[in-house]
Order: structure tokens, then sequence, then C-alpha cells
């Protein structure tokens, strides 16, 4: 039985190292529709891992800390990709404006 609760407690670590790397993957690749359905992945898998009495106190700590570092990355890259689409979206209005002035005048 040792054996199984072992087992138990590196699955819940594992499966949360698993998701931390798949989000890191998809911010890597800016994958953001694939962040979403992770980022519920990683918090399902935290849940888990805070549930199982099981769960080693230091991987645990050790898991979070990576997921802080890895959070504070995707909100950085979020917050830059928010810029890049504003600016995206100023300069689509400026030309719609230009056009319009060509057309009343063209």
């Amino acid at each position: 039985m040792k054996k199984s609760k072992g087992a138990d407690m590196n699955s819940t670590v594992m499966q949360l190292q698993h998701s931390e790397d798949a989000l890191r993957d998809a911010l890597q690749r800016q994958d953001w529709d694939s962040v979403g359905t992770l980022d519920l992945q990683c918090r399902q898998a935290v849940e888990r891992a805070l549930a199982d009495p099981h769960t080693p106190v230091e991987e645990l700590r050790e898991r979070m800390q990576e997921l802080l570092n890895l959070y504070q990355q995707l909100v950085t890259a979020c917050n830059g990709e928010k810029s890049r689409i504003a600016d995206e979206l100023v300069h689509i209005n400026h030309s719609k404006k230009k056009a319009k002035v060509y057309q009343l005048f063209g």
C-alpha cells in the first residue's frame, strides 16, 4: 500500500508539472486559445494537488513557485499582446479615416 500512496503522491505533482509545461509551451508559441484552456487545467491541477494529503509539501512549494514565475511571464506577454493589438487598431482606424477622405475627394 505504501507504493500506492507514493504513486498517488507523484501523480498529482506530475499532473501539475504536465499542465505547467503545456502552458509554458503554449505561451512560447503565443497560442492564446490554448493558453486559456491550459490555464483552467493548471488551476484544476493545483486544486487536486492541494487537496491531496499525500502531496509532498516541498515539491508542491517548488511547483507553485514555478507557476508563479510562469504566470508573471504570461501577464507580461498578454500586456505586450494587448499593446500590439491596440496599436494595430489605431493604425486601422487611421487608415479608414484616410480612405474616407480619399473617397470624398476622389
